[in-house]
């Protein structure tokens, strides 16, 4: 006889554990069945970890240049294994955390595989052959994604590899092949170029972080090309061929010539695929769109009553906070269709969805670009400020970089905000708690910003929009 609950959740990455909390305190009984450990990929293998090796290049790169804030490093080095035990450590106490969470809100884990089965049914497979069934009123998918991988280059975790692979590196490269320019790839090149790598990023678009507003995008090529890196924009990897001591990969430029060019390794980087497969949904009727993303409406429901998905299963933005927030949306949603009258869930606006890069500098944005809002029709009036201009970032040995805000000229409305520069990515959280209260131009030139810091910068951009900047 099948176990019984109010609401099944398949996977524990960032949307699943929180759908399952959220759940779990509006008094559901809740199961998680989770295939590998609880967390999910960002905790385990992608959003945590990666911020863990990033501090650590961050912290080599000041050593290096420790002259330059009057102190003295005999000699600057390190020690791969343990950098990549940090990482580790780092990312198995937040698993622990989450354990803990799952047993404080008493929701049961289910080891194993998820598939449904049926109505309101799945089936749990488990290491050994063991299986379990289990039942519910709803079930939400938030199995995630995992790395998409290049036809011509299958990762095999010695020279081409993965995220996984980059995160566990068994030698450090010297000279390293990052195809993609996305959040990832320029994580993963900055990491490596500040440990020491020679560094070559390959990207088919005609601009890196091709998502974010141009400005940052050629802010972000000349800073990283200062840097020390060879970044090739719309070009392409036709093909990548191992050997003993490295890779031969074959490069198409801009131009449409083609030439090879040797590599310690490679890091694929060109996006992820929904982890869909086995998990039944054709069998139940669920409708899917041609990448294969579960189709949902604003409350993350599917066409099949009673089945839900959240996170990265379901499209872009492929973001663990989105994935959260809609994990809470759909707790609520599935409580208020069991009965609670005191709960409101709200629809994803997906507009207001922060976007970061950890990368140095790091990169940050909400909102729409300031092309994407003149193709939408749109008036605008924009606003810059240089890190230059303040005094917190000069103090800090930080002052390259910018904070660009985008209005609407005739309403006033903040509709987005574009950020290159030393922790942007803790900044633009005051941008998107603007946008989500619909705050005017007016409204964020009285707000008093304190002194000094580097979100002054954030008040002086919205005073540029208007030329009222006072500090250049």
């Amino acid at each position: 006889m099948a176990d019984t609950y109010d609401l099944i959740v398949l996977g524990s990455g960032p949307g699943g554990y929180v759908a399952a909390i959220r759940a779990a305190q509006l008094k559901l009984k809740v199961a998680i069945v989770e295939r590998e450990k609880l967390g999910g990929i960002c905790l385990n293998w992608g959003c945590i970890p990666t911020k863990a090796l990033l501090r650590t290049s961050e912290i080599y790169h000041y050593m290096q240049h420790a002259g330059a804030y009057g102190l003295s490093v005999d000699k600057a080095g390190f020690d791969l294994p343990k950098i990549v035990e940090r990482s580790r450590k780092v990312a198995g106490q937040l698993n622990s955390g989450v354990t803990g969470l799952m047993k404080k809100n008493k929701i049961t884990v289910v080891p194993g595989f998820g598939k449904l089965t049926g109505k309101g049914r799945v089936t749990v497979a488990a290491d050994g052959g063991k299986t379990t069934e289990l039942s519910a009123k709803h079930i939400i998918i938030a199995t995630g994604a995992r790395a998409r991988e290049m036809p011509n280059a299958k990762a095999d975790g010695e020279r081409i590899w993965t995220y996984r692979h980059a995160m566990t590196p068994k030698e450090m490269p010297t000279k390293l092949l990052v195809v993609g320019s996305g959040a990832i790839g320029i994580e993963f090149a900055s990491f490596y170029s500040d440990m020491g790598a020679k560094v070559t990023v390959v990207e088919t678009m005609d601009r890196i972080l091709p998502v974010e507003d141009a400005d940052v995008s050629d802010f972000m090529h000349k800073a990283l090309t200062k840097q020390g890196m060879t970044l090739l924009t719309g070009a392409s990897v036709q093909g990548i061929k191992p050997q003993a001591d490295g890779v031969v990969a074959t490069i198409k430029d801009k131009d449409g010539k083609a030439q090879d060019d040797k590599f310690s390794h490679v890091i694929i980087a060109i996006g992820i695929v929904p982890n869909v497969e086995d998990l039944g949904l054709k069998d139940v009727g669920i409708e899917q769109d041609q990448r294969s993303h579960i189709k949902v409406d604003g409350l993350c429901r599917t066409n099949v009553e009673g089945i839900w998905a959240i996170g990265d299963i379901t499209g872009p933005p492929w973001l663990a906070h989105k994935a959260s927030h809609e994990g809470v949306i759909a707790a609520e949603a599935i409580a208020q269709a069991l009965g609670n009258k005191d709960v409101h869930p709200h629809p994803m606006d997906v507009a207001n969805i922060p976007g970061c890069t950890y990368s140095r500098p790091q990169v940050a944005s909400v909102g729409l670009t300031e092309a994407r809002a003149k193709a939408e029709g749109r008036e605008v009036k924009v606003g810059k400020f240089p890190f230059i201009g303040n005094g917190k970032a000069i103090a800090l040995g930080e002052a390259e970089g910018f904070v660009k805000t985008v209005f609407d000229a005739k309403s006033g409305e903040l509709l987005g905000a574009h950020m290159v520069g030393a922790e942007v990515t803790e900044l633009i959280e005051g941008y998107t708690v603007a946008k989500q209260l619909e705050t005017t131009e007016g409204e964020l030139m009285e707000t008093v910003f304190p002194h000094p810091t580097l979100s002054e910068m954030m008040h002086e951009s919205v005073l540029a929009a208007y030329g009222r900047a006072l500090h250049i």
